[in-house]
């Protein structure tokens, strides 16, 4: 699921919601945040904010778009 954001916030923002649907309902398999920072991570993104790796469940973290918009993956189950 995407979310876009325009007039709420400073910039623009879009956000990543792993493990919904467009419902915001659970989906039955999907890759947990954690996965998701390691492999940016990896790749060299560098990330403004990070989930805590050694948790589970509802997390976050931010990083900036090409453009200098945030970008929220924000997993919440």
């Amino acid at each position: 699921m995407i979310g876009l954001f325009q007039g709420m916030f400073e910039r623009n923002l879009i956000t990543f919601n792993p493990g919904w649907d467009s419902n915001a309902q659970k989906l039955a398999a999907f890759t947990d945040i954690r996965q998701l920072q390691k492999q940016l991570k990896a790749q060299g993104v560098e990330l403004m904010s990070e989930a805590d790796e050694s948790t589970t469940g509802p997390a976050s973290f931010m990083l900036m778009d090409p453009d200098g918009n945030p970008m929220l993956v924000d997993q919440h189950v």
